[in-house]
């Protein structure tokens, strides 16, 4: 007897695995197939925002130009200089010096600054570096000389060893590490070889701006551009946006006749199944 109700409930079991089985069959199939007949969700293309974009360049970063790094070296080696070597002098040569110097340091930074909104200021303040920088060249080569010292010419082994050593090295403590050490006339030669090397750089630099401003115009011509570029966006939007709408009416119109169609067939069939009853 307890084998035939084993029997029996291991058919029961296996039929009920069996139905689950199905069930669970008939579950993914009808998952699967609410899946791929689902309908999509519409697509809304990605449009770019139509916020005016930024028209000036990104400029400022004085610190990374070389010509500055050199100015600011010129510059430390001028105040150590003209506080040691020009005390002698009772009248304002300390003063006119430093300030020489300091001012092809300072509008270099302040020409960078205005870059962004004005390239003429920019040029003319890079021009005023560079003329102040002649100056103290003037002022070195002048204690050189009224003092009988030698300036070292150009294919001088110790202007050589100046120029390659200045090519990789443009920090100030580069130059006034030790500089008690170094006589004047050493003092003024280093800083007449990186004055050069300065005006080389400034006239690169001048030569480039120039360029730039013939090729892309000046605040003036890149707020024109600006304004008439994002008028033109505008524009353009405004087309294909009207063009969307027209395209979406005519898809509301082509459904509504269609609804419209669906209507008319469900009413000739409501007819037709009255009259099929009355017949009866």
């Amino acid at each position: 007897m307890s084998n035939d109700w084993n029997d029996m409930a291991n058919k029961a079991n296996g039929a009920n695995r069996a139905n689950e089985a199905n069930e669970a069959n008939g579950a993914n199939k009808a998952n699967g197939a609410y899946e791929a007949n689902k309908p999509h969700e519409p697509h809304t293309p990605h449009r770019p925002s139509l916020e005016p974009k930024p028209f000036l360049p990104k400029k400022g970063n004085y610190r990374g130009l070389l010509v500055y790094q050199k100015a600011e070296c010129l510059y430390d080696i001028t105040f150590y200089f003209a506080h040691h070597y020009f005390v002698e002098r009772k009248d304002r040569t300390i003063d006119q010096v430093v300030q020489a110097a300091r001012s092809g340091k300072q509008n270099i930074a302040e020409g960078c600054a205005a870059a962004s909104t004005s390239a003429e200021t920019e040029l003319k303040l890079l021009g005023v570096a560079r003329a102040s920088m002649q100056e103290t060249l003037l002022d070195y080569e002048d204690y050189l000389r009224t003092r009988h010292l030698e300036q070292w010419p150009l294919d001088d082994p110790r202007t050589q060893q100046i120029q390659e050593y200045s090519k990789s090295h443009n920090r100030p403590e580069d130059y006034t590490k030790d500089i008690d050490k170094r006589s004047p006339e050493a003092l003024c030669n280093i800083a007449i070889t990186l004055i050069h090397q300065f005006d080389n750089m400034m006239g690169r630099l001048i030569d480039r701006l120039q360029k730039d401003f013939v090729e892309e115009g000046g605040i003036r011509e890149r707020m024109a551009a600006a304004r008439i570029g994002y008028r033109n966006e505008q524009k353009a939007r405004i087309t294909e946006l009207e063009a969307e709408t027209a395209s979406l009416k005519a898809r509301i119109a082509e459904q509504e006749a269609e609804n419209t169609k669906l209507k008319m067939r469900i009413i000739e069939l409501e007819v037709a199944l009255r009259q099929k009853g009355g017949m009866r």
